[in-house]
């Protein structure tokens, strides 16, 4: 990954908008980002972080808090990074979460986070801007996560330092945010998981077996063995269902005897039943014959009248019928009478009923003919409706075309006078466009000429100051010459005082120290001298600030002087004036022709429109009087013809209305003549009938045959009496004849009360006994079902238990609490150190040459005094001297030592999650901080070992305020704070 340009806006202490160049930075191979405590130099690192992974660095990760406090209360916070990742270039433009002002009314609203990821194609083109969708393209092309990226590609020492003197909990907490071992430790967990996952099911299982072995002792009464392992249970239970077996053998064999006595007892008293229940028949059938007897001459009765009521049935229809036939001939008769009544004035009294016929037909073919008629009458009605209407609308219409004509004489005199007063405005509106930009061009002079004057003053003062600040640079960078200078002259004055009798000297190693040498001035300490640098840097710092000054105030006023040369403020004001007095005048004229264009538009219409409605109105007055005249000539015609056809009725209507009345009178009349003659026919016939049927059954009068009918259910009740005489004759006749009852009634009676006592004995021997062997057949054949299941929940729990062992063997193993585990460390601590160990083998490498050899880190596996916990361990860092031979504790370094130790760690740490990684390119990395405790050899070392990252076309970032390193690198990021935010200045 290589960074081209970075921006920030409203973004940490950057209140405005800041562009940094990372393409002419990295050119130089090895640049320097520098500047005052606080002014924003790891905000730089946090912006390229938030737009690549949407969050920061470690504890600063507060994401709602990354807005600016400087920045206007509208400005949005915005970082875009252009950077090319596994040779694709890319832009990501992204925003946090903020909280901005209501566009209406007081408080905020929330701005939810945004992206846009861009790729460069020839042409910039959107990916996407979903921030899930660009986060997962990031991490994939990068290859690692955003703590692996910091580390990688960030190197922050002071955490560095932190690590190198960590515990092994701390130490193992930062390996596995780097590395992938979250996935060794869910094996772990996983393994103890399957370890008590299996003991709870072999538990299960055994307990399930405890449980099927007790309730078998339970069925048998028998004791269960408490010594007895889960495999022995199934051999036990055989015994006890073999026990158990013998009782049901001897059960079984009193059952058959007592089964064998009941069916005895059952079959004599079955025997005895049987005798007296035919006995009792018997004697029933000889009760039923005598009350038979006594009742022959009421069946005698019920037989006659059954006969005479079926007869009648045969006639009483015919009767009926009859009668109705006669009232429904007179009804005709009076009927047809009343009718002819009526029509009598018409055709006169007894004429015959062709005449009748005739007379109707005459006046429905009249009807027919004034049918036609009634069309005639509704057009005459429409053609009255009409012609009121149309002189209705003549009405409306002839006046307003009276008005529309006398208009149209008075308009085109308007439109011409217009026309002529709108071409005069536009000519004199034409200026404005000029005067405008007249007036643009004086305000923007005469405000150049204000800040023209204003920069005479401020250049001056700025070159002042500038002059100040580089007499106190001098001052305090002679005072820092000074001191270092005294220090270096005092030095061997400061080892003698130092020198004790008997102990060799530090220089050359002498026990014997014979002319140790005394100074008689004071030395310098080095806080001073430090505190000297500081000033320093501070004063070069205003030093360069003012020169940059200076040349921004004198570029700006030599541009100003070049737009408006020498003239007067005064005179630029009183330029502005004429201008806008012209302005004033061009867009009043303006105004008039725009408001004279409009008035000659409406007249112009307005005129069209009346002509358009006078033309509209006349033809429509011609039309409405033609056809005036066109329907009172049909109106006349029609008129006339209806005149006629009314003859003497009020109107055509009650003309057709008499006729239609008269001529169905006449059709009733011959319809009721019709109906009264068939009427006689039919009773005539149903009266032959009737008497016929009466004399075939024996039927004197019609009455006769009424009073003997009887109803359906009536007879239905007879029928069923007499059939219950037959059917209870034949009873008792056919118990008497039956051959078993006549010889169950010669025999003497049994005693049933006898016999009932014997069979109860019988039974409940029989239940006693038979109760005992269905209990014994049914523990038998529980036993028979539990032993199965006893069978079932060893097998069951047997590969269980072996399956338990193994995972408690392979759990104990990776978690390091088994003694199988020689090492004594769980498999994510093993896994972690190999990798602790892969890092100290890169950092040695660099450490040699930044330590000149001395100085080697060692990876142990032995745990440290805060290690008590089993299976941890494997993470323990040591420092080889080279020059005692002795190891030591990270703790026991300098501040020096531990800066170049954690930084050779840092780096060899890098590329061991680099290749994790898959060997992911990280063409710009950053050193933060850290250099101020170097002396000169060291940090020349150092910078040696950071100048060859560079191989292969790498950037490399040092980030310090470290005046010295000013001096060094030449190609730096300067960033400055102030009162409203921090600025940045790339120099290369």
């Amino acid at each position: 990954m290589r960074l081209h340009r970075l921006e920030v806006t409203a973004f940490g202490p950057f209140s405005g908008t800041e562009v940094i160049d990372f393409e002419a930075l990295s050119d130089a191979g090895l640049f320097l980002i520098q500047g005052q405590t606080g002014a924003g130099k790891t905000s730089v690192l946090d912006a390229v972080c938030f737009a690549l992974y949407g969050a920061v660095p470690g504890v600063r990760n507060d994401v709602k808090g990354l807005r600016s406090d400087h920045a206007a209360p509208g400005a949005a916070p915005r970082v875009v990074l252009e950077a090319t990742i596994r040779g694709r270039r890319f832009r990501i433009t992204r925003s946090p979460a903020w909280e901005r002002p209501k566009l209406r009314g007081t408080g905020t609203t929330t701005e939810n986070a945004k992206i846009v990821l861009e790729e460069h194609d020839g042409d910039w083109t959107g990916l996407t801007t979903r921030i899930d969708e660009a986060s997962d393209l990031v991490g994939q092309l990068l290859g690692m996560n955003r703590d692996q990226f910091c580390q990688v590609a960030m190197l922050p020492q002071g955490a560095f330092a932190s690590f190198l003197r960590a515990d092994a909990a701390e130490r193992r907490k930062v390996l596995e945010r780097l590395f992938a071992a979250e996935v060794f430790t869910r094996v772990e967990t996983w393994l103890a998981d399957r370890r008590a996952a299996t003991h709870r099911q072999a538990e299960a299982l055994r307990a399930r077996v405890a449980d099927v072995a007790g309730r078998i002792a339970e069925v048998a009464a028998a004791e269960l063995p408490a010594d007895l392992p889960p495999e022995a249970l199934p051999a036990w239970a055989a015994e006890v269902a073999a026990h158990h077996a013998d009782i049901l053998a001897c059960a079984e064999t009193l059952r058959a005897e007592a089964t064998a006595g009941l069916a005895a007892a059952r079959a004599e008293g079955e025997a005895a039943h049987a005798l007296a229940e035919r006995q009792a028949r018997h004697a029933q059938a000889l009760r039923r014959r005598e009350a038979f007897t006594e009742r022959a001459e009421e069946r005698r009765r019920l037989t006659s009248r059954l006969d005479e009521a079926e007869r009648a049935g045969r006639v009483v229809g015919l009767v009926r019928q009859a009668r109705r036939h006669a009232e429904q001939a007179d009804r005709s008769r009076r009927y047809a009478a009343h009718l002819r009544e009526r029509v009598e004035p018409l055709v006169g009294a007894d004429v015959a009923e062709d005449v009748l016929g005739k007379a109707e037909r005459d006046r429905r073919d009249e009807i027919a003919t004034l049918d036609g008629r009634r069309a005639d009458a509704e057009r005459l009605r429409r053609y009255d409706a009409e012609r009121a209407q149309l002189a209705g609308e003549r009405a409306r219409l002839e006046p307003a075309a009276a008005d529309l004509a006398r208009l149209l004489t008075e308009l085109p005199d308007q439109v011409r006078a217009r026309a002529r007063a709108l071409e005069a405005a536009n000519v004199a509106a034409a200026e404005r466009p000029g005067a405008q930009h007249a007036v643009e061009t004086a305000e923007r002079r005469l405000a150049a000429a204000h800040r023209r004057d204003r920069l005479d003053d401020l250049v001056v003062q700025a070159e002042d100051a500038h002059r100040a600040a580089t007499d106190v640079a001098q001052e305090a960078r002679d005072r820092v010459q000074a001191l270092r200078q005294a220090r270096l002259d005092g030095m061997a004055a400061v080892l003698a005082r130092e020198l004790v009798p008997g102990e060799p000297c530090l220089v050359c190693g002498s026990p014997d120290h014979p002319r140790p040498l005394a100074s008689s001035t004071d030395i310098p300490g080095q806080d001073e001298v430090d505190r000297a640098q500081a000033e320093a840097d501070r004063a070069q710092s205003r030093r360069e600030e003012a020169a940059a000054e200076v040349a921004r105030l004198r570029a700006e006023h030599a541009h100003l002087a070049e737009d408006v040369g020498d003239t007067t403020a005064e005179a630029l004001a009183e330029d502005l004036e004429d201008a806008r007095a012209a302005l004033e005048s061009a867009a009043a004229r303006a105004a008039e022709a725009d408001r004279l264009a409009f008035e000659l538009s409406r007249a112009e219409e307005r005129q069209d429109k009346a002509r358009a409605e006078h033309d509209q109105l006349t033809e429509r007055l011609t039309r409405n009087r033609a056809r005036d005249e066109e329907l009172a000539a049909e109106r006349d015609r029609l008129a006339a013809a209806l005149d006629e056809a009314r003859g003497e009725d009020p109107s055509l209507d009650a003309r057709v209305a008499r006729l239609t009345r008269e001529a169905d009178a006449l059709k009733e009349a011959v319809e009721a003549e019709r109906q009264a003659a068939h009427a006689e026919r039919a009773h005539a016939e149903s009266r032959e009938v009737a008497a016929t049927a009466l004399a075939d059954q024996a039927f004197r009068t019609a009455e006769e045959a009424l009073t003997a009918w009887l109803e359906d259910e009536e007879q239905g009740e007879l029928r069923g009496r007499i059939d219950w005489f037959s059917r209870e004759e034949a009873a008792f006749r056919d118990r008497l004849a039956d051959p078993e009852l006549i010889a169950a009634a010669a025999e003497p009676a049994p005693d049933l009360d006898a016999l009932r006592a014997t069979l109860e004995t019988a039974e409940a021997v029989h239940t006693t006994v038979a109760s005992s062997a269905e209990r014994a057949a049914r523990r038998r054949a529980r036993l028979a079902e539990l032993r199965a299941d006893l069978d079932a929940a060893v097998d069951a729990w047997l590969p269980a238990a072996e399956e338990h062992r193994v995972a408690e063997h392979l759990a104990g193993v990776a978690s390091g609490k088994s003694g199988a585990n020689r090492l004594g460390m769980s498999l994510s601590a093993y896994v972690l150190a190999a990798r602790l160990e892969q890092v100290v083998n890169a950092a040695n490498e660099r450490l040699a040459r930044m330590s000149a050899g001395r100085y080697a880190l060692l990876h142990t596996i032995d745990k440290a005094a805060g290690d008590r916990k089993k299976g941890a361990g494997g993470l323990g860092l040591r420092v080889t001297d080279a020059w005692t031979g002795q190891d030591r504790d990270p703790a026991t370094l300098s501040g020096g030592e531990s800066f170049i130790t954690s930084l050779a760690l840092a780096l060899g740490l890098a590329d061991v999650v680099t290749a994790e990684a898959g060997g992911t390119e990280i063409n710009t990395l950053f050193v933060d901080e850290g250099f101020g405790t170097l002396d000169e050899q060291t940090l020349d070392e150092v910078m040696d070992v950071l100048d060859g990252l560079r191989d292969g076309g790498r950037a490399v970032g040092i980030v310090s305020h470290v005046a010295e390193l000013r001096a060094r690198i030449p190609a730096q990021l300067r960033i400055r704070k102030g009162r409203t935010g921090s600025t940045t200045t790339v120099m290369v």
